[in-house]
């Protein structure tokens, strides 16, 4: 829409996660001058990438689905996705293990997913599944469209855009039934039940008090899972280049102090150290709260509507390690459950503590391959806690506790001391400002929780927002998505 005419518009992006790369790569395809400031040294936000051990380890998101969503990014640039970036498609979704010794691996392949279910739990959970299945990818068709890909619909708007039976089909999505009291409905083997419930903790939440709408997350992972060669944190890389081709002034080490107004409208920014880069429009993409804290400057305080008295999403407790692994087959993804996992949930939004049997998630990033079981590996490891500070003590008790329970799995992993970084909630916390710990923005509870996000357009003029604190939510697509729309909110405000 505005090729051609770069110098005439110029926007500052803050932040070079997944959400600040796509809008700096749509807008400067578009003609727009950027120029985009990250205050670390590598781009990708939460997408991290830590050295340890002689390994670069992925030590944020570390599933990739949703490939259209980017390869529709690089098309609107004028590049081809697949030249930038290596993928491995995973016929095997994850490897799951309970305490009574029992395991499931799923795939994304229905019908071989349906005869593992049938082998692990019988013909009634298998044909379960199968419902699940259909209801998963119907529930994701609805929404996909209608609401991932548009700027924060509400539900009257969303039951609009849906056609003349919008109302039923928006209910259909059931958005006033929790996650686990559908798949209660759904499934009798508690196993399956704690299995799918993990879906809520994708972005944040209990799947007590999930919307059953979360299951479409199941239908993203049938769609496909790929793994990218290298790890994660290449895709940002290849963002990075791909928005530096395109013009985009990417700057790391510039920390922003304040977002600039004047005359009631968003003017640019100021770095810490006093540089100040004047700008049409600015596009945040962080945690909400660091506005609304006031750590952009006082004159963001009242730039989106404050949140601070609700609860915030999940956190974590993570694990880089280069290890030996010995004594259970460990997939690419493989998830160690505990024996209550209401407890876990309640531990974590009512105690806010972890439980003592928590959860375990593993990626084994060097099982894209055959791997050598007596050889160190990189691995990845995390379990869910509640967004605050922890004390060393606790710190210490969740780490025995966690590997305590993979050993009672069968898994046994020999640590190199030197080739170890744990990383805390307080840790997220300082990462990334405004977040107090939370690595999801805030929890999608209840059924108005999704439509409750921030848009992308904040209430000062020339400001916008990206990232998972934002519609669609986090996860790395939706955050991709939201990048697409506050760039698009952009150019149809600067082009009036």
């Amino acid at each position: 829409m505005m090729r051609g005419r770069s110098g005439e518009h110029h926007v500052v992006v803050i932040g070079a996660g997944i959400g600040g790369l796509s809008a700096a790569i749509d807008l400067a395809a578009s003609g727009v001058r950027v120029t985009l400031l990250e205050r670390h040294a590598t781009p990708g936000g939460k997408m991290r990438e830590l050295q340890v051990g002689g390994y670069a380890i992925d030590a944020g998101p570390t599933v990739f689905t949703m490939r259209w969503v980017f390869e529709e990014l690089f098309q609107a640039a004028g590049a081809t996705f697949a030249e930038h970036v290596d993928l491995v498609q995973a016929e095997e979704l994850a490897r799951h293990s309970w305490l009574d010794g029992s395991r499931l691996d799923l795939y994304e392949d229905v019908e071989r997913s349906v005869d593992a279910i049938g082998d692990f739990a019988g013909s009634t959970e298998a044909e379960a599944y199968r419902r699940f299945a259909r209801e998963s990818q119907r529930i994701f068709d609805t929404l996909d469209h209608s609401f991932m890909r548009r700027e924060k619909p509400g539900p009257v708007a969303l039951s609009l855009s849906l056609g003349v039976r919008g109302m039923p089909r928006l209910y259909a999505t059931r958005p006033f039934t929790s996650l686990w009291q559908e798949l209660g409905r759904l499934f009798k083997d508690p196993r399956l039940r704690q299995l799918f419930g993990r879906y809520a903790t994708y972005c944040g939440s209990s799947p007590f008090d999930a919307p059953a709408t979360l299951m479409l997350i199941a239908h993203a992972e049938r769609a496909g899972v790929w793994i990218i060669d290298g790890g994660m944190h290449r895709l940002a890389r290849a963002m990075a280049r791909l928005a530096e081709a395109q013009g985009v002034a990417l700057r790391y080490h510039a920390d922003v102090a304040k977002i600039l107004t004047a005359g009631g409208r968003t003017r640019g920014v100021e770095l810490v150290g006093g540089e100040r880069i004047n700008a049409d429009a600015v596009v945040f993409n962080g945690d909400i709260a660091a506005l609304t804290a006031g750590l952009m400057g006082e004159d963001m305080h009242r730039a989106a509507p404050p949140r601070r008295a609700e609860a915030r999403s999940l956190s974590a407790v993570t694990w880089s390690l280069a290890a030996r692994a010995r004594g259970f087959p460990l997939a690419y993804h493989s998830v160690f459950f505990g024996s209550d996992y209401v407890d876990e949930f309640a531990g974590i939004f009512q105690r806010r503590e972890v439980t003592r049997e928590p959860t375990v998630y593993i990626c084994a990033k060097g099982r894209i391959r055959e791997a050598d079981s007596d050889a160190p590996e990189p691995l990845f490891l995390l379990v869910n806690a509640p967004p605050r500070p922890l004390s060393d003590d606790e710190a210490q008790a969740i780490e025995q506790r966690t590997f305590a329970l993979l050993g009672r799995h069968g898994l046994e992993i020999e640590v190199d001391p030197s080739a170890r970084v744990m990383t805390t909630p307080g840790d997220f916390a300082a990462l990334f400002p405004g977040s107090e710990g939370a690595i999801y923005g805030w929890p999608t509870h209840g059924w108005s929780g999704s439509f409750r996000r921030q848009g992308s357009r904040a209430r000062t003029p020339g400001l916008y927002f990206a990232g998972g604190t934002v519609h669609p939510g986090p996860g790395v697509p939706m955050v991709a998505l939201s990048g697409r729309l506050a760039a698009a909110s952009v150019r149809d405000d600067l082009v009036r």
